[in-house]
């Protein structure tokens, strides 16, 4: 029978290396293969090794045993955990990100904490344990949610924004959290006396550390920048990540909060990229151990045995942190879409309560079994947050087909009545098309949900309606029904489809013109009803190849004739399919075509007096003289008797091998007559 112990709990009796050896490589071997199935499944990897530690941990098949020298392992993933934590974090994107954002992360946590802590001691919880549970479902699991987003491509979406937003804010509480845990799990905690000087030893401790690596750390990261060796500059981060853990040990604080500050520093540097670089695959490798480690914990015999308690609380816990990111983001941005997609994401606890709670266990503020309750709890959590972030959209198109209300249509304002554009998405491209449409003249209207954004656009004098786009209300008070033209320019794959679909069936004649990201999306949009659809990742590749015709002497309208023919054809030749026998033939055409190239005649030219017929380039080249531009005006056609004078500019016609030739003649010292 496998104790029931902590990974973290010492263990005084000496592990055969081969023992270890095993136990490490079925680690690392389970991790891989998790790695690999849920890659595959396009899952987040952490979800199986929570899984995956729950199988093959003491309290499940007993594959692994518990060890001193695994635990030491996670303590190392751990600390480097929170490393990276700290290096992807920066108070600078505080800044970028807006005041809504950072004030609707930190209503987050205050709620969230204040309606646990009030839950727990209701129901007859120690006030320190409501404390605790309150510091610990605050947070959401960062690497659940934004991975997720990153594979959905939803990153740039509003919501998408918005749950990176309170992520920072989050990770960013982490730090101030456990100071106030050591504060609280102090004997003396509860006198001002005692409060004060922890406060105190914490902060002198957190001076030292930030104050020190301030001053040491550019120098050093210099000087082994400047040995370019990447072994040295490796072992230096590592070496600086684990040392700085171990003085915030010897100052009073935990190894993780030494870490974090460790990273925190480091992010304010230049080198900051490089050391995420080189950080990551020794992160990842040994954060699988620390996540295999974390589901070794849960206790599948108690999770079995009061399954309804254990589901009950996590469903409690996902409903009550979504039901208060769906109040706070739905207050603050008018969308109950955005709202959703934004609350499914936060809504479950976060790897950082491992932390936290581990923290608490070395305090002595819980014992073992409650620590396992917590954690068992944390992972029921986690692991349906990415199928629910899956479901949102489709969820919220349920709701509003079943039960939202269908509001009266606003009255059009006069000036929508008349013809005009309307942008949907006040981003780079929106704003660029709107500098364009200011200049020509052309009326203009842009409907954007960002309040960011909706208010860059009035200090720019454009007409703006802040609302959703996919809802019908909000494209009626745009005048899509009166609109030229209707650009679509968000980063929302699934909005950008429901709003296609919605401006078709209020405007059935009305052009769209959709950017999108990923070239996939092109067929679906056509379908909805969009007439152009604009995908960035083959427009940069049809911009290069029209430069590189143009360097090659082709005409711009040859050039033009191409770059529509494979814009008509959805970018097919750029996708890699196989062309219609039509196209191809057309396409032939094209590159067959003529092109055309200018000659200058120089002061010094033996061309000077002499004429088009003396030249006879037709004859002995192929290639035309179709104009000759003389002091900046265009002689077409000219006449075979007229004279060429120095600074003329011939300009000829010809298939490339002629012009070749006829540039060749023309540049030689002499010409035969």
């Amino acid at each position: 029978m496998h104790s029931r112990t902590c990974p973290w709990e010492s263990h005084h009796d000496d592990m055969p290396n081969n023992e270890f050896l095993a136990d490490f490589v079925l680690i690392l071997a389970v991790a891989l293969s998790i790695a690999v199935v849920f890659t595959r499944l396009e899952l987040p990897s952490l979800v199986g090794f929570l899984l995956a530690g729950a199988v093959i941990g003491p309290h499940g098949i007993g594959l692994i045993d518990q060890s001193e020298t695994v635990s030491a392992l996670a303590e190392i993933g751990l600390i480097l955990l929170l490393f990276v934590v700290g290096l992807e974090l920066s108070f600078a994107q505080l800044t970028q990100l807006g005041a809504r954002i950072v004030l609707a992360g930190m209503i987050q946590l205050g709620a969230t904490g204040g309606l646990v802590a009030a839950a727990v001691t209701a129901g007859g919880g120690a006030p320190i344990v409501a404390l605790l549970a309150a510091f610990t479902v605050v947070h959401s699991s960062t690497a659940i949610a934004l991975k997720v987003l990153a594979d959905r491509k939803q990153m740039d979406a509003l919501h998408g924004r918005i749950c990176l937003g309170i992520s920072l804010v989050q990770d960013l509480s982490l730090l101030p959290l456990m100071l106030l845990l050591r504060g609280i799990a102090s004997p003396d905690a509860w006198t001002w006396q005692g409060v004060i000087r922890l406060l105190l030893q914490s902060l002198f401790g957190l001076a030292v550390i930030v104050v020190a690596a301030r001053l040491l750390l550019p120098a050093v990261l210099r000087r082994v920048v400047a040995m370019r060796s990447r072994e040295v500059f490796t072992g230096t981060i590592v070496v600086v990540a684990l040392g700085t853990a171990w003085i915030a040990g010897q100052v009073g604080l935990s190894l993780a909060v030494g870490a974090l500050i460790a990273g925190l520093v480091i992010s304010e540097s230049e080198y900051a990229h490089a050391v995420v670089a080189d950080v990551l695959p020794f992160r990842d490798t040994l954060n699988s151990i620390f996540f295999l480690s974390v589901g070794m914990l849960v206790p599948l015999e108690a999770v079995i045995a009061q399954f309804p308690f254990f589901f009950g609380t996590a469903l409690a816990l996902l409903v009550g942190k979504a039901l208060v990111v769906f109040a706070i983001i739905r207050v603050l941005y008018r969308s109950g879409r955005v709202a959703l997609q934004a609350a499914v994401a936060l809504a479950s606890m976060s790897e950082l309560a491992f932390v936290l709670l581990r923290a608490a266990m070395e305090l002595g503020m819980v014992d073992v079994p409650v620590y396992e309750r917590f954690v068992a709890v944390a992972v029921l959590t986690m692991l349906p947050t990415p199928f629910l972030m899956a479901w949102s959209e489709p969820m919220w198109s349920w709701w509003e087909r079943r039960f939202a209300p269908v509001a009266s249509t606003p009255a059009a304002r006069s000036d929508r009545e008349v013809p005009h554009v309307v942008i949907v998405g006040f981003g780079l491209n929106g704003e660029n098309l709107a500098r364009v449409l200011t200049a020509t003249g052309i009326p203009f209207v842009v409907v954007e949900l960002d309040p960011r954004r909706a208010r860059s656009a009035r200090e720019q004098k454009a007409n703006v309606v802040y609302g959703d786009a996919t809802r019908p209300q909000v494209l009626r008070a745009a005048g899509v029904e009166h609109a030229q033209v209707v650009v679509i320019a968000i980063s929302d794959a699934a909005a950008t489809r429901r709003i296609v679909s919605q401006v078709r069936h209020l405007a059935p004649e009305v052009p769209i013109i959709v950017r999108t990201r990923y070239v996939a999306e092109i067929e679906d949009l056509r379908r909805l009803g969009a007439t152009e659809v604009i995908p960035e990742e083959f427009e940069t590749s049809v911009e290069i190849f029209a430069r590189v015709l143009r360097l090659l002497r082709v005409p711009r309208n040859i050039i033009n004739a191409q770059v529509d023919l494979i814009r008509q054809e959805g970018y097919s030749m750029l996708r890699g399919l196989e062309l219609p026998r039509q196209t191809l033939d057309q396409l032939d055409e094209i590159l067959a075509a003529t092109t055309t190239e200018s000659f200058l005649v120089t002061r010094d030219s033996p061309l000077c007096g002499h004429t088009l017929r003396d030249l006879r380039l037709r004859k002995e080249t192929g290639a035309t003289v179709i104009a000759i531009v003389r002091n900046g005006k265009p002689i077409t056609n000219p006449e075979p008797d007229e004279p060429l004078r120095a600074g003329d500019i011939l300009v000829l016609v010809g298939s490339h091998q002629q012009l070749d030739h006829a540039l060749q003649r023309l540049s030689g010292p002499t010409f035969d007559r």
